[in-house]
């Protein structure tokens, strides 16, 4: 039984309850502390935050554009074989005599999964910081808050039929990787675009060795981030990985 946040006499925005996918969705635009004032709700009601953003280039209605019939359960996947799988399939996409610079130092075969961060800080209080510093930095144009009934933050994208993941038409077996990356590095899922999802880290890599075993992870999650935004997943683990508190992750 989903629980209505607006009976329980919380701190929220106005908001009201849609149904499949089942969400609270707040009526006006988030602020800057927006993400902080819905994690009551989540203790009282199990439904966890998440800003859904309208980007202006690019609407999402997010009582419309979604698909629930598209999306298995993350519960059907095992963590490695679907990265082993998103690996394989980048790799044969690609030439590997070009490839070898991109990739180094890893090769053609998956390199396995990164060892857990060390918690720097509590997740929700991490996940509520980056929320803010993206909406004061302008990067979440037009968000608004949701609340969504699932058991953890990484199931969000596959409870609410998000499909805007490039290639990939279901995002059951993302979530198995959000599942994964929430219990080694204390993820959050803080927002949902057309395109893009942004996340939160509590327990981000420390050292180089251990970045680069996440960037090959991201690598298979989401190939445009190195291939379209670094020349090499060497630079990506130092630039957009290691120590980072924030990941982001676009599908073009």
């Amino acid at each position: 039984m989903v629980i209505n946040p607006n009976a329980l006499g919380l701190d929220l925005p106005p908001g009201a309850m849609r149904v499949q996918p089942s969400l609270w969705y707040a009526n006006e635009p988030a602020q800057l502390n927006t993400w902080a004032r819905l994690l009551p709700a989540r203790e009282a009601s199990s439904m966890h935050p998440v800003l859904l953003v309208n980007d202006e280039d690019r609407s999402l209605t997010w009582d419309r554009d979604l698909d629930l019939d598209r999306v298995s359960h993350p519960d059907d996947y095992d963590v490695e074989e679907v990265l082993t799988s998103l690996w394989d399939y980048d790799m044969a996409e690609n030439e590997a005599e070009d490839d070898a610079d991109t990739i180094a130092p890893f090769t053609s075969e998956w390199p396995g999964l990164a060892p857990a961060g060390e918690r720097l800080a509590d997740a929700d209080v991490t996940a509520a910081r980056v929320a803010g510093e993206l909406m004061k930095a302008g990067r979440l144009p037009g968000a608004r808050a949701g609340l969504i009934p699932v058991r953890r933050s990484a199931d969000i994208p596959s409870a609410l039929g998000w499909t805007a993941a490039g290639n990939h038409y279901d995002t059951g077996p993302l979530s198995t990787i959000l599942r994964s990356w929430e219990d080694r590095f204390g993820l959050r899922v803080v927002a949902l675009h057309f395109d893009r999802l942004d996340v939160s880290v509590a327990a981000p890599p420390s050292t180089m060795t251990d970045a680069l075993a996440v960037a090959a992870e991201h690598h298979a999650f989401c190939p445009d981030n190195v291939r379209q935004g670094y020349d090499t997943i060497r630079e990506y683990a130092a630039e957009g990985v290691l120590g980072k508190q924030h990941w982001t992750f676009w599908w073009d």
